[in-house]
């Protein structure tokens, strides 16, 4: 009888496999990029700069980049105003230099305001937070 009590001890005791223990989340989905072998220097001497392998670092950038949405329809056209009213700038440069420049700080300083309204309208976009 003491025999079949000292066995039932030894079976209630887990048995240690040993090795590495369990992954709690476990990485099953890849990846595949192409890299230039200049990207892939880049990569791999900023993973080392940061010590870290370029998996690991990969998966860090990934989770901290900030990207930026393509510009809608509107936003090229602003982006076209903004083209021509640097254009018209100039032209009221070549004046100022020509008539004199008392003349021309009226028409400045209303185009400054157009060029200044366009720049606040990108600015205050949320593109860049998505």
């Amino acid at each position: 009888m003491e025999t079949n009590e000292k066995l039932s001890v030894k079976t209630e005791k887990p048995k240690h496999k040993g090795g590495r223990p369990k992954v709690k989340v476990k990485r099953e989905t890849h990846v595949k990029v192409r890299l230039t072998a200049t990207e892939r220097f880049m990569i791999a001497a900023r993973a080392k700069d940061a010590g870290m392998r370029i998996s690991d670092w990969i998966r860090a950038a990934a989770k901290t980049a900030k990207v930026v949405a393509r510009l809608k329809p509107e936003d090229l056209q602003i982006m076209r105003m903004l083209a021509g009213l640097a254009n018209n700038l100039n032209q009221l440069t070549k004046l100022a230099h020509r008539d004199g420049i008392l003349t021309i700080a009226i028409k400045c300083g209303n185009l400054l305001i157009e060029i200044d309204q366009a720049l606040k309208y990108f600015n205050s976009d949320d593109r860049q937070d998505t």
